[in-house]
């Protein structure tokens, strides 16, 4: 995140989640969880196109409101983040009805967050030139434009307003940003009104966005949980609940052990603020879908893994694979150490998702612990850098 102030660590300007943070995550854990049953059962194309979507918009309402508080501090309107909070909770509310009369609900609300996060800069004063899409708000004409939609033409105009949104957010530099807002305030009338740059603080960033991966790998604790609650007690059930397990914990340990801000395989400062937050939003959506799969996985553990569930589990694992392929790449590694690094594991999950017909949970769900343990080992077996030389 080379676009912030990033304090040093132990130093008097290092901060943790506050109380207010804290309590604004809880709509996230609401949100993903409501998120999650839109891919139970087996999702088709649609659902999954559509739990793509929803995810992204709720992440990037929560995303918002991340950044104003890394900002702010303690100077962050109680009233502003709850009314914030509000508007994340009726989004997660109106999931579930989606399909049927509550698409209108969440498309309002996503509309009032998005408008609140926006005022909340402007009545401070300041622009965030690591979040171009606080200045650029063409996103969120299409979500307006919704609103007298019904059906596909809806939720395709969702997409739209998210994919501006994502293209603003990689074309728009905080140098470009910072000259946008220099030429809008150039006249001498303008001048005394022009907003000042507002700097993040990369650190406790990079522990908000941890802190939201880790809420989904939680998610996908309690799906396990809630699906071996109801399943019977054999040798079946054991063995994919703790290769589920181990996967889980593979994965939190690719992201939060062996990589930065939630994100598998990223080192510290590698990114950008504006880059480093749509792959987190990527990174956090397969991990959530995963996580979804994984219930399935335990609830069928006496029987076939159906299609759905299958391609669900090795896909959401694919991506999340070639998210850290990225990340490895925008690292310093080199093309062929990041292609050594998931290349074997992204092979084998896709080949999983795609010829594993017949194969039972306990079969599948082993081999792609091999699978996600080939980065780990490699991750481990690289040569420590030479030590310091120590002046004489």
């Amino acid at each position: 995140m080379t676009e912030s102030a990033a304090p040093a660590a132990n130093e008097p300007g290092e901060r943790h989640a506050s109380w207010l943070e804290l309590f604004f995550d809880l709509t996230a854990v609401a949100g993903v969880a409501q998120l999650a049953h839109l891919l139970h059962g087996g999702p088709d194309r649609a659902d999954l196109a559509l739990y793509t979507v929803m995810f992204l918009a709720f992440w990037t309402g929560w995303m918002l409101f991340t950044v104003y508080g890394n900002v702010t501090g303690e100077q962050a309107r109680t009233r502003t983040v709850l009314v914030g909070m509000f508007g994340m909770a009726v989004m997660a509310a109106s999931v579930h009805g989606v399909r049927e009369d509550t698409a209108w609900a969440f498309a309002l609300a996503y509309i009032l967050v998005r408008s609140l996060a926006g005022k909340a800069w402007g009545r401070r004063g300041e622009y965030v030139a690591d979040l171009p899409i606080t200045q650029v708000g063409l996103g969120l004409t299409p979500w307006v434009v919704s609103m007298w939609c019904d059906g596909t033409v809806r939720y395709a105009l969702w997409a739209l307003g998210l994919a501006v949104d994502l293209a603003v957010t990689f074309a728009f530099s905080a140098r470009r940003v910072a000259a946008r807002v220099d030429k809008e305030y150039a006249g001498p009338a303008a001048r005394g009104r022009r907003p000042r740059a507002a700097v993040t603080d990369a650190p406790h960033v990079g522990e908000r966005l941890g802190l939201f991966v880790l809420i989904v790998l939680g998610e996908a604790i309690a799906q396990m949980v809630a699906a071996a609650s109801v399943a019977e007690w054999d040798w079946a059930l054991y063995g994919v609940g703790v290769g589920a397990f181990v996967l889980l914990l593979q994965l939190w340990s690719l992201s939060l052990r062996n990589g930065a801000d939630g994100i598998p395989l990223l080192a510290a400062d590698a990114l950008p603020v504006r880059l480093a937050l749509p792959l987190h939003g990527f990174t956090a959506g397969a991990v959530a879908a995963f996580a979804a799969a994984t219930g399935d996985a335990v609830a069928h553990a006496d029987g076939d893994v159906p299609a759905a569930v299958r391609w669900l589990m090795c896909g959401s694992l694919a991506v999340y694979l070639l998210i850290a392929g990225v990340a490895a790449r925008c690292s310093g590694r080199g093309a062929g150490r990041a292609l050594l690094l998931v290349a074997p594991a992204l092979v084998l999950a896709a080949a999983l998702g795609a010829a594993a017909d017949g194969w039972g949970p306990v079969a599948l769900v082993w081999t792609l612990v091999l699978a996600v343990r080939w980065p780990l080992l490699v991750e481990r077996l690289r040569p420590s850098p030479p030590p310091a030389r120590v002046p004489s």
